[in-house]
């Protein structure tokens, strides 16, 4: 008996399916981040996807992605546990875990839950490239991961990005701040967007990160931060643009810059794209958490790091017809106009031989078989017949351009 509870045929909301040929592009850009991040010194390193809630505490308690977002669940021991919101707090608990000599530099990559309202770019299951510098607190180390962030972009493609970035100062600057600004929210309190007048006396700085209208221009006038930075923060930040300058890396200093989590100190930047939409722009971002590997029980230990998020530069780069090229196709198709048994031996030689191949699977004409080569973008059909087969060669035909070389310097292939 059919059960009438159907599953859906969609994907949960909030998520979406990696369908070819949207996947060359991830494993393009996965592949030229780790990459780049290994040229920079970094060494990958993975996480679990659930952790003990605890972890995530350092998040801030009074942040949307722990207040209202994270997936969390007690598991048959009753442990609460959770689906990883974000990667640093993941990163440095396995940092106070191992201990490993410092600096620490990694990189990462994988899915991220925030159960949050979808739009174009967010998901509630979506995948970040991230990078992370633990146990130095020197300004070039904030420069050097910056630089990181600003060569992948620039490799991917993507012309028409703009960073920005901010100091949150130290603790003692945060707290001096963090009343000058209460004073000044809770004198224009009606101003405020109805969402963000709960932030006003828990959580101040969160408001500087709202995007909606009413708050912007509530806040417009707000202190900034830049006036409250102690000598130490301060000589900090002029380090950090120094050396972005020297690298030629242009920055634009944006006060309201705060980043949506409570353990940033000094450093924040954004990588915004101006392709998208102004509230949903920052394809990358990230700071520094000087605090956040002794919150979590470890020892003290400085940090930096950045996130990518991979949907939303993704929808810059199409905004931008940074992938407007063709998928990626095979170099050869063979055309068996045999038995079938040729084309599915030669078809793995030449694989073996580092040349990316495929064949048609059911028994069918030349013409239907040259059909299905040229529909495949490759390069070349390889030809097997009678003739071919007897004389322990193939016939080669090009189809388009540009002809891979590993086929072009030898046209005559034994068959297998």
């Amino acid at each position: 008996m059919v059960s009438e509870d159907k599953p859906s045929l969609r994907s949960p909301i909030g998520t979406h399916d990696l369908c070819p040929p949207d996947g060359d592009r991830w494993l393009a850009l996965g592949r030229l981040f780790a990459e780049t991040a290994q040229r920079y010194g970094f060494a990958p390193a993975a996480t679990p996807v659930f952790e003990d809630a605890a972890v995530f505490a350092g998040v801030g308690a009074a942040t949307d992605v722990v207040g209202k977002q994270m997936y969390e669940f007690a598991d048959r021991s009753d442990r609460r546990l959770v689906l990883r919101p974000e990667g640093t707090a993941a990163v440095c608990r396995a940092f106070a875990q191992h201990r490993p000599p410092t600096p620490w530099k990694v990189w990462y990559q994988g899915p991220f839950f925030r159960y949050e309202a979808p739009q174009a770019g967010r998901f509630r299951q979506f995948h970040q490239l991230g990078a992370e510098t633990l146990g130095t607190d020197d300004a070039d180390a904030d420069v050097e991961i910056i630089a990181l962030a600003a060569r992948v972009l620039a490799d991917v493609g993507l012309a028409r990005v703009r960073l920005l970035v901010n100091s949150m100062g130290d603790g003692d600057t945060r707290a001096v701040y963090a009343a000058a600004l209460g004073e000044h929210l809770s004198a224009n309190l009606d101003r405020l967007d109805p969402d963000d007048r709960a932030k006003a006396a828990a959580a101040p700085l969160r408001v500087l990160d709202s995007k909606r209208p009413a708050t912007v221009a509530a806040t417009a006038d707000a202190p900034r931060i830049e006036a409250f930075l102690s000598p130490d923060a301060a000589r900090h930040f002029d380090r950090v643009r120094a050396g972005l300058d020297a690298l030629g890396i242009d920055c634009e200093v944006e006060p309201r810059l705060v980043r949506g989590l409570d353990y940033y100190t000094r450093t924040t930047f954004e990588f915004c794209a101006d392709a998208l939409d102004s509230a949903q722009n920052a394809v990358c971002g990230g700071g520094r958490y000087d605090g956040l590997v002794e919150a979590l029980g470890g020892p003290p230990t400085p940090g930096i790091g950045f996130a990518l998020g991979v949907e939303r530069l993704l929808l810059a780069c199409d905004a931008e017809g940074v992938f407007d090229d063709a998928p990626a196709a095979p170099a050869a198709w063979v055309v068996d106009v045999t038995d079938g048994a040729a084309a599915r031996d030669l078809t793995e030689t030449l694989r073996a031989a580092g040349i990316a191949a495929d064949r048609a699977y059911d028994a069918r004409s030349m013409r239907a078989q040259m059909r299905a080569a040229d529909r495949s973008g490759a390069a070349a059909a390889v030809i097997v017949g009678e003739d071919e087969l007897a004389a322990g060669t193939v016939t080669l035909r090009w189809l388009r351009d540009p002809r891979p070389p590993a086929l072009a310097d030898d046209p005559q292939m034994p068959v297998a």
